[in-house]
């Protein structure tokens, strides 16, 4: 189970707090204090604390600080995407151990081609990190560009996974590259086996349910890393409705991937 971290307007308001840094912030530690040891992941959305520049940038690293001491996964969701020593730079800045901004895994675009990602790849094996590629995203405009069909006769998302899955090869559990493919994609003909973590978000207030996980990762649960912010994260800012709603949500799509 993985828990979004996403300090927008409207929730740090609906949580009484301000919309800047020091509400982002507080938002944050209160999220990670919550969850510790009952989910797996959470995801801090970068986005939410750069708007307000470097603060935000300090409270963010402060967030991660707290749920590396917390022993929670951190996949920071920052969808970065470049070529050659700025991919580089991108990945030393969240990969590599020193960096205050160090996260577990992160979320990154491979649409100036899977091997633009080399850069994340390397520092993930360096380090023992991970990335998520985004392949089946779950916003409405997403085809336009994942459905595409190459020369070769496979979708772009097609090609993306296959490339993961060929990087991912026989390694034992699975391999450290995911995909990132959302609940509410509707049917795919995708083969979405790629031997390594699927994160999924779109679940909750975006539409997505169990029963769509059932539908689109059958035989694949054990992969699949279920995704949620807004559901949860609307019950807050009392921790103790938040860690109740987090162990709900887990233990409904546990069953649901079986």
């Amino acid at each position: 189970m993985c828990v979004g971290i996403d300090p927008h307007a409207e929730l740090l308001a609906a949580w009484g707090l301000p919309d800047d840094a020091d509400g982002a912030e507080r938002f944050g530690r209160t999220v990670v204090s919550a969850l510790a040891g009952a989910v797996a992941v959470v995801k801090p959305q970068s986005a939410f604390f750069e708007r307000f520049g470097s603060r935000g940038v300090a409270a963010l690293e402060r967030v991660l600080a707290d749920a590396r001491a917390a022993d929670l996964l951190c996949i920071t969701d920052v969808k970065r995407g470049d070529i050659g020593t700025t991919a580089a730079a991108y990945a030393a800045a969240y990969l590599d151990p020193a960096s205050p901004l160090h996260s577990d895994a992160i979320t990154v675009s491979p649409y100036l081609g899977f091997g633009s990602l080399q850069p994340f790849l390397d520092a993930a094996a360096a380090h023992g990190g991970g990335v998520f590629v985004l392949a089946l995203t779950s916003n409405p405009d997403g085809p336009q560009v994942q459905h595409a069909v190459a020369a070769d006769g496979r979708t772009v998302a097609g090609t993306m996974l296959a490339a993961v899955r060929e990087y991912n090869g026989q390694a034992q559990p699975q391999g450290s590259v995911g995909a990132v493919v959302g609940a509410t994609i509707g049917q795919t003909g995708e083969d979405l086996a790629i031997n390594g973590p699927l994160l999924v978000p779109g679940l909750g207030a975006q539409g997505g349910s169990g029963s769509d996980l059932e539908r689109i990762f059958a035989g694949l649960g054990r992969h699949v890393v279920p995704s949620v912010s807004r559901e949860i994260l609307r019950v807050g800012p009392d921790e103790r409705a938040l860690r109740e709603a987090a162990i709900r949500a887990g233990q409904e799509y546990a069953r649901s991937l079986g």
